[in-house]
């Protein structure tokens, strides 16, 4: 029993460590544009929105059934 505790006490720590010691690396160009034009679609949201009590959406929901005449860009 004592070797299983010790054992998997082991593998956490080995496992926290791997995640922790990894190089991380730098983000992609792709990944910097897609969070900076995030990032600006949200404030231009909060702006128009402003002064207001609900969150900003900036996603859009799938369409609905309803939806199905409606013609939306992406």
């Amino acid at each position: 029993m004592h070797s299983q505790i010790v054992c998997r006490t082991f593998w956490k720590e080995s496992a926290k460590e791997s995640v922790m010691t990894k190089p991380h690396a730098p983000p992609s160009p792709e990944e910097i544009k897609e969070k900076h034009d995030l990032e600006e679609a949200l404030e231009e949201g909060l702006e128009e929105t402003f002064p207001g009590s609900d969150p900003v959406n900036v996603t859009q929901p799938a369409p609905s059934r309803a939806d199905s005449h409606v013609k939306r860009s992406d």
